[in-house]
């Protein structure tokens, strides 16, 4: 017992200077294998608890990946869909962007063309007015030349003549009227129409006195108005008294002259402000024409004058129709004679019908008889048969 209480007290080793016994050293080792025990149990523990972790870890970096596998399928979707839709987006605006640049184009070219147009029609417009403006211009010295024409007196009277003798020589034959023509008393009329007695010559007075109706139409006050017109009715009176006196010759020509006015609007201020003058001149059988009641005029003497001349051809006409009824006369005896030929040839070709119907049907029979002889020959025996010469 003290061997082995020496054996455990004996001394093992020194460390350091110190001794170490075995007893110690046994202790020491034990409580080393203690130590490595719970080491490696605690290592165990740490092991299990992370390879639960790293399993976990392990799982949970699996449903990360899960995660992000379905994460990136669905970015990969959604880059799809947005890659899609922004095409889709894309055609979408540049479609819209043709049909606006279509429209843009569309309009444009129909606002060009409208403005074309309406620049045309403007430039049109402008032509015809700088013509009227030319017209115009030409019309105002028309007129200014008519005004200054029509500030002399003996030019008026020319102006009136003229168109007189412009309107007689457009509506009436050159052998129907002649100008300045001097009659019987010395009088010189302005136009003497020659129509056949009755009437006779109508003559024509164009010498009317328009400065007094213009003194009329133009008076500012009442009284001036009234003083005109005692002026204007006493000329126009003494004119018509002129012309009956001067121009009105029993047997030589019509019982009625015309008065002339180069004017309508002085034609209607007669009749409407001086209705006594028409009546005076109706009595002096002078008749007031204006230069389209003078047209009128003269179209219902051109018919007169074309009356007269069928009246004098009259004689002409009857003979000639008599010759005409002696033309129809012979013309009917060989229309009759025509038809009694017409007639003999109809009844001829009837006669040939007949000749030839009869013609037709003894043919008919006759190759009717042919046919029956051949039938009989047929039905005859080989040696009974009728032969020909050289068979």
């Amino acid at each position: 017992m003290e061997h082995s209480e020496n054996i455990w007290s004996a001394t093992a080793f020194t460390v350091g200077g110190a001794e170490v016994t075995v007893l110690e050293l046994a202790a020491f080792v034990a409580a080393l294998a203690v130590v490595v025990w719970i080491w490696r149990r605690t290592l165990s523990d740490r092991d299990g608890e992370h390879a639960v972790e790293t399993r976990a870890y392990e799982a949970g970096l699996a449903r990360l990946a899960e995660s992000q596998a379905a994460l990136d399928a669905k970015l990969a979707t959604l880059f799809d869909a947005s890659a899609k839709s922004q095409e889709s987006l894309r055609k979408t605006v540049d479609e819209r962007l043709d049909s606006v640049a279509k429209r843009l184009g569309d309009g444009l070219t129909a606002t060009s063309k409208t403005t074309t147009e309406s620049l045309a029609k403007l430039n049109e417009r402008l032509a015809l007015i700088d013509r009227a403006q030319k017209n115009i211009e030409t019309l105002s010295g028309e007129v200014s030349g008519l005004q200054a024409l029509l500030a002399n007196k003996q030019s008026r009277g020319a102006f009136g003549e003229i168109q007189m003798q412009d309107i007689v020589k457009n509506y009436m034959p050159p052998n129907a009227f002649e100008f300045q023509s001097t009659l019987s008393n010395g009088a010189r009329v302005d136009c003497l129409i020659k129509l056949p007695n009755p009437p006779g010559s109508v003559p024509i007075d164009a010498k009317f006195p328009l400065e007094n109706w213009r003194q009329f139409a133009e008076a500012e006050d009442e009284a001036s108005k009234k003083t005109a017109a005692q002026a204007f009715r006493a000329i126009v009176l003494k004119h018509i008294k002129d012309i009956s006196e001067k121009y009105l010759i029993p047997g030589e020509t019509a019982d009625s002259a015309l008065m002339f006015v180069p004017s309508e609007a002085v034609y209607a201020t007669i009749h409407a402000d001086f209705a006594d003058l028409v009546d005076k001149s109706f009595r002096a059988r002078v008749m007031i024409v204006s230069p389209t009641t003078f047209m009128a005029t003269l179209h219902t003497m051109r018919a007169v004058m074309r009356d007269a001349r069928m009246r004098e051809q009259a004689h002409v006409i009857q003979r000639e129709v008599a010759l005409l009824g002696d033309d129809v006369s012979r013309l009917d005896d060989r229309v009759g004679k025509l038809q009694t030929h017409f007639n003999q040839a109809n009844e001829d070709v009837r006669q040939i019908r007949i000749s030839t119907d009869k013609v037709v049907t003894r043919s008919g029979r006759i190759g009717e008889v042919h046919v029956e002889d051949e039938g009989r020959a047929d039905e005859l025996p080989t040696e009974a048969r009728p032969r020909l010469v050289g068979s």
